[in-house]
C-alpha cells in the first residue's frame, strides 16, 4: 500500500521541512583509530561493525567479488562525492535488503557503493539525501526524503508515534509485527553466518522468534536527556555561568544527528513511565536554572502488589490512574486476580525500585541494570527453566546438580532457577549488585545453603568454585561486548557440562560461542589445545524490544561426548 497523506509526515526526515546539512552529521565525520579500520569487518559486533558485515555481504551477492577480498579498493569505482562542503545530491533507490541494524540498503546506480536508508524497508522506492562523510567506506549513509512508492510489506497506518522517522529509537513501526519477528529471526541466522567462523553444518536451525505479550508500553525504563545552554563553552571560559534562554528539548536524539529531539511522549514507555515523563518535563522547565549544564533524566517503573482484601488496596478510580498515597503522584492500577499492582515511576537512580517476575520479586537501585521489558519476563524465564538442563538425562553421565551464574547482577537468573539445582551460585565482578542479590535471594526465602552471590575478581572468576564440571551447568549473560578473551579462557578450561549464553548482542554471542565451539589458541578445555570443546544445542531469539531492531538470543551449548576433562581445571 501507498504511505496516504496523513502519515507521509512521518516517513520525512523532517516533515516538510527539509533537514539542513549541518545538522546532518554522522557520527562518521570524524576519524577515530576505530573508525579508521572500519572498511574491513573487526567482529567486535558493534552496530558499525554489523553495518559493514551486511553491505559487504550485500556487495558480494550483488556480484561485486572483490568487495570481500580487497575492502579498500571498495568505493573507488565511480566514486560519489561526499566533500563536507558540497550539498549532496537527491536520488532515488529501490531498498533490497534490510540491515541486521534496521536500515535499508540499496545500491548506489552510478558506484559500487551502498546506500544506508533509515526507516526503509525491502520493496520501497525512497528518495534519498546523501550525508557528507568520509570517504573510503563502501556505504554512505543517507537521510529518507519521502518514499516514493511503498513496499507490499510497509502499513503506515500502523505507525502510532508521531516522532517516528525522526526518533532514533524505533526502526520498524510500519512493519507488522509478525514481519518483525522474522526479521529478527534472520538477525540471528546471519549474525552465526558471519561472525561465528563455524561451518554451516554445525549451526542448528534457529528457532521462531518468541514475541512480547506487549508491542508498545512495554518499556520500563526510559531516560530522555537535554543538552547545555547554548554557548557553555564560551560562558565558561569568560568565566561565567551559562545562561537558558529557553527550555531545551528533552527527549532523544534525532536520528543521523547529533541533535536531542524534543520528545512530550513515547509509547514504548510503560503507562507509568509516560506519567513520569510527562512529569519530569514539567518539573525541569519549572527549575531550569537550577541546571548549570545539560543532564539525563531517569524514568523507572516500580511496581507495589497488594492483596485485594488488604485495606491499603487502592480502589479504581477510571481505566488505569489514581492518586498515590496522596503524594499527587499518579500511580497506574493493574488487575492481576487476587492481587492489585500500584505501578508509579521512580526518577531518583539512588531510589529503589521493585519488579515482579511471576510471583518472585526483585528489588534493585533504580538507576542499576534490570531488564526493561517486564511483559516477556515471565516467557523467557520460564523458556530458560525448560532448557536449562537436558532433556533426556543419560543414565551414564552425572547428573547435573549445580548451578554457576556468571554476571549474574542482582540475581534474576541464580533466583528464579534455584529450585531446580541442589547449589547455585551467582557471581559478579560489581559488589552493588552483589548486594541488590543477596536481599532478592531473602526476598524470596532462598536458604543460604541453597543459593549464593558473591563478588569475584574477573582475572579469575571461577577460583572459588568448587563443584564437579561434569556436574554443574554454567549460565552466562555479559553487557553488549561480549565476553572478553580472558573469562571466555576461563569457562573452557572450567569445562562445565553445559553453557546456557544469554545475550541482548547476538554478534558477539555468535562470536563467543563460535570459539567455545571451534576452539581458542593455547586453551585445552578436555580434546587438547585450540581445539573445540561444544556443540550448539539450540539458538532462540526473543523480542524484548518491539518496534526495534534489536533482539535477545539465547545459545544452549553441551560438551561433546568424546571431551575429556580439562588438564587446566580450576
Amino acid at each position: 500500500m501507498s504511505p496516504s497523506t496523513a502519515n507521509s509526515r512521518s516517513l520525512e526526515s523532517n516533515g516538510s521541512k527539509k533537514r539542513q546539512y549541518n545538522e546532518g552529521k554522522s557520527r562518521f565525520m570524524k576519524k577515530s583509530k576505530k573508525q579508521k579500520i572500519l572498511n574491513k569487518p573487526g567482529k567486535d559486533g558493534s552496530n558499525e561493525d554489523v553495518l559493514l558485515t551486511d553491505v559487504l555481504s550485500m556487495l558480494k551477492l550483488q556480484g561485486e567479488e572483490d568487495a570481500s577480498a580487497n575492502p579498500e579498493l571498495i568505493g573507488n569505482a565511480k566514486p560519489v562525492s561526499t566533500d563536507p562542503h558540497e550539498l549532496p545530491t537527491e536520488l532515488e533507490v529501490s531498498i533490497e535488503e534490510l540491515s541486521s541494524t534496521g536500515d535499508g540498503l540499496a545500491l548506489h546506480p552510478s558506484s559500487n557503493q551502498v546506500l544506508v536508508v533509515p526507516f526503509a524497508i525491502p520493496g520501497d522506492i525512497a528518495r534519498v539525501r546523501i550525508f557528507p562523510q568520509n570517504k573510503g567506506r563502501p556505504f554512505l549513509l543517507t537521510d529518507l526524503v519521502k518514499i516514493v512508492t511503498a513496499s507490499s510489506q510497509r502499513h503506515d497506518d500502523l505507525i502510532t508515534c508521531p516522532y517516528f522517522a525522526e526518533c532514533s529509537g524505533c526502526q520498524f513501526q510500519m512493519l507488522s509485527y509478525p514481519d518483525q519477528l522474522a526479521h529478527k529471526k534472520r538477525i540471528i541466522e546471519k549474525a552465526y553466518r558471519n561472525f561465528s567462523a563455524m561451518s554451516s553444518e554445525t549451526i542448528p536451525r534457529v528457532g521462531n522468534t518468541i514475541g512480547s505479550p506487549l508491542q508498545y508500553g512495554y518499556r520500563t525504563k526510559l531516560t530522555p536527556h537535554f543538552d547545555a545552554p547554548p554557548g557553555t563553552k564560551r560562558f565558561r571560559r569568560k568565566g561565567e555561568t551559562p545562561k537558558w534562554s529557553e527550555v531545551p528539548p528533552i527527549g532523544f536524539m534525532k536520528k543521523g544527528t547529533r541533535a536531542t529531539l524534543d520528545i512530550e511522549d513515547c509509547p514504548i514507555g510503560t503507562d507509568a513511565v509516560r506519567i513520569g515523563m510527562k512529569s519530569e518535563r514539567k518539573r525541569v522547565a519549572e527549575q531550569l536554572d537550577t541546571y548549570k549544564r545539560g543532564a539525563t533524566l531517569l524514568l523507572r517503573e516500580s511496581t507495589e502488589r497488594i492483596m485485594k482484601t488488604s485495606e491499603s488496596a487502592p480502589k479504581r478510580d477510571n481505566a488505569t490512574n489514581v492518586s498515590a498515597n496522596g503524594d499527587g503522584k499518579d500511580a497506574v492500577i493493574e488487575d492481576w486476580g487476587q492481587y492489585i499492582h500500584k505501578k508509579t515511576c521512580i526518577t531518583d537512580q539512588n531510589a529503589t525500585t521493585t519488579e515482579y517476575v511471576d510471583n518472585f520479586v526483585f528489588t534493585n537501585p533504580a538507576g542499576a541494570f534490570f531488564q526493561n521489558n517486564n511483559s516477556i519476563l515471565p516467557i523467557f524465564t520460564s523458556y530458560i527453566r525448560s532448557n536449562i538442563l537436558p532433556a533426556e538425562s543419560n543414565l551414564s553421565s552425572p547428573k547435573i546438580t549445580n548451578l554457576v551464574d556468571a554476571y549474574s547482577g542482582s540475581g534474576l537468573f541464580t533466583i528464579t532457577l534455584s529450585s531446580l539445582f541442589q547449589h547455585s551460585v551467582g557471581i559478579d565482578i560489581s559488589s552493588t549488585s552483589i548486594a541488590s542479590a543477596n536481599k532478592n535471594a531473602k526476598l524470596n526465602n532462598l536458604d543460604p545453603s541453597h543459593a549464593t552471590f558473591r563478588a569475584a575478581d574477573a582475572s579469575d572468576l571461577f577460583a572459588d568454585i568448587t563443584f564437579a564440571p561434569e556436574e554443574t551447568v554454567v549460565l552466562i549473560d555479559p553487557p553488549r561486548k561480549g565476553c572478553d578473551e580472558n573469562f571466555l579462557r576461563q569457562l573452557l578450561r572450567y569445562g562445565p557440562t553445559r553453557i546456557m549464553y544469554v545475550s541482548c548482542n547476538v554478534h558477539t554471542q555468535a562470536r563467543d560461542v563460535g570459539i567455545l565451539v571451534g576452539g581458542m589458541e593455547g586453551t585445552d578445555g578436555g580434546m587438547g589445545a585450540g581445539k573445540g570443546v561444544y556443540e550448539i544445542e539450540s539458538l532462540q531469539g526473543f523480542d524484548f524490544f518491539p518496534q526495534t531492531g534489536h533482539v535477545e538470543g539465547v545459545a544452549v551449548l553441551r560438551k561433546s561426548a568424546n571431551a575429556g576433562s580439562s588438564p587446566d581445571d580450576v
